[in-house]
């Protein structure tokens, strides 16, 4: 061998040993170095209101020259199942409802034998203002609900409060904005009426035993189109705006697994819907609304359901004085949904005995479809 040719293999030895000890040392530092650690993002996972259970893919194992990569697939419980109740006309006037002076708040709850308490969610109408704000309005019949009631109300059990009704604005704007405020303060979520057409149109959201629940408020009945939120006055959701509504339900859709949409709508006295309101109904329910739970008639109407989602076209009268044997007839709404989202939905009987005090007549269940109400004997 030449000296050349010596030279150049001693030049290619020593190269690779220094590359090779370089090599050695940045793999050294890498282990060693928390700041060279390469993180994999985890994709998110979701669960629909139809699985039973979720599927997590963990992060691969960090690889070496002897352990190929490794995951772990882990079951987690799907959701469970969800009772949801809702109730109509609710007052909490004790210049109406004289007794509670006496009785306080807890007697509107005393017959109902813990049933909001026992259950994942309730929704009730709120027929007044529960604030000291403001003045009353010209009008026959003006209702303003003690605020104190509020925090009662939520001890047994009421969840959400719709305040997009023909009262909820009875003393003015100013009483409606306080009166949400109150509502808060007690524990409860309002919803229907806000400071603007947003807030009045959003939801409130629960997360109950894996199910995304999403309320909205709705009033169809408003005394003068003031009375209405637009994106820059404050008021209630409208609840004959077909379009409107069908965009908040949408948006709520986004959100949420299901959809509860409570609505103040129809005529007093009457218990069938009419065509604008069933077709109300088709529009929201097509849009993504789950359940429906009507009010304002005073009267109990049927259940029925529209493409397998349960609408309660009106729920009557609830915490009300009682006035007749027509108006104290009511019921509670029960809405079950299985953990693979198939909804069952009933009445359950009750009856205002005294005014102020719904009372059950019928243990809670919940079957495919209307439950008989039987009135007490009597008349108007």
């Amino acid at each position: 061998m030449s000296s050349r040719s010596f030279l150049r293999v001693l030049v290619v030895v020593i190269g690779g040993v220094v590359l090779g000890g370089a090599s050695f040392l940045a793999l050294r530092g890498s282990a060693a170095s928390p700041a060279a650690t390469t993180i994999v993002a985890v994709p998110e996972t979701s669960v629909t209101s139809t699985s039973t259970s979720t599927t997590v893919t963990t992060v691969p194992a960090i690889a070496t020259t002897t352990t190929p990569p490794a995951s772990t697939t882990t079951t987690l419980p799907g959701p469970g199942w969800l009772v949801i109740e809702g109730v109509g006309d609710t007052s909490f006037d004790p210049d109406y409802i004289p007794a509670f002076r006496t009785n306080g708040y807890e007697y509107a709850f005393e017959g109902l034998h813990g049933l909001f308490t026992s259950d994942d969610l309730t929704v009730v109408n709120l027929e007044c203002s529960p604030s000291l704000l403001g003045h009353a309005l010209d009008k026959a019949f003006t209702f303003r609900c003690d605020p104190a009631a509020m925090p009662i109300a939520h001890a047994n059990g009421v969840d959400v409060a719709n305040l997009a009704n023909n009262h909820g604005q009875d003393f003015g704007v100013e009483a409606m904005l306080d009166a949400r405020q109150q509502v808060i303060a007690g524990g409860i979520a309002p919803v229907g009426v806000g400071a603007d057409l947003a807030e009045a149109t959003s939801p409130a959201l629960f997360d109950v035993n894996g199910w995304t629940i999403a309320v909205l408020g709705m009033g169809g009945v408003a005394p003068s189109s003031s009375w209405l939120a637009t994106p820059d006055h404050p008021g209630m959701a409208s609840g004959d705006d077909t379009d409107q509504m069908v965009a908040a339900v949408a948006a709520a859709a986004q959100q949420a697994d299901i959809v509860v949409v409570s609505i103040h709508w129809g005529w007093e006295l009457e218990t069938s819907p009419r065509a604008d309101d069933r077709a109300r109904a088709e529009a929201m329910i097509a849009a993504g609304a789950d359940v429906i739970f009507g009010h304002h008639p005073h009267r109990l109407g049927p259940l029925e359901f529209i493409s397998g989602k349960p609408v309660f076209w009106t729920l009557g009268n609830f915490v009300w004085p009682w006035l007749s044997v027509s108006s104290a007839t009511t019921a509670v709404a029960r809405v079950v949904v299985a953990p693979d989202g198939t909804i069952a939905a009933c009445l359950v009987p009750a009856y205002i005995e005294r005014s102020g005090q719904p009372v059950l007549r019928a243990t809670p269940r919940c079957a495919e479809g209307d439950v008989p109400i039987t009135s007490p004997a009597g008349s108007e």
